[in-house]
């Protein structure tokens, strides 16, 4: 029997969520596609900066998992990029994850004013 899916977490949809050649008509150009989790785990670690370990617990899956999805979509923008593709943001299996991402936990005595813990 297989492992349970782990159903994945991203914190936000993408803003924009496709990216082509400028002056090349659509028509022309391959296309990649990349899944809404692996722009999230290009977010986290590339634009966040993110360790792989906070990271995949903030995506609620394994760090190895993390690593292959890393891999995965640096891959497929770099493609795109070097060899002039169209990059599409789409699809996937994931739960959207309503509080902010990078929140921290700060431990009651440091967040109360003296005297009211």
């Amino acid at each position: 029997m297989p492992r349970p899916y782990k159903c994945r977490r991203i914190s936000e949809i993408p803003k924009v969520a496709y990216y082509k050649p400028a002056g090349i008509p659509l028509s022309l150009l391959e296309e990649n596609q990349l899944s809404t989790e692996e722009a999230e785990a290009l977010r986290l670690k590339d634009l966040l900066g993110l360790e792989q370990a906070e990271a995949a617990r903030q995506m609620n899956i394994s760090r190895p998992t993390f690593q292959r999805m890393l891999y995965s979509a640096r891959y497929k923008v770099a493609d795109a990029l070097l060899k002039g593709k169209a990059l599409r943001i789409e699809g996937g299996v994931f739960e959207l994850d309503a509080r902010p991402c990078c929140q921290r936990q700060i431990p009651p005595s440091q967040t109360d004013p003296p005297g009211q813990t």
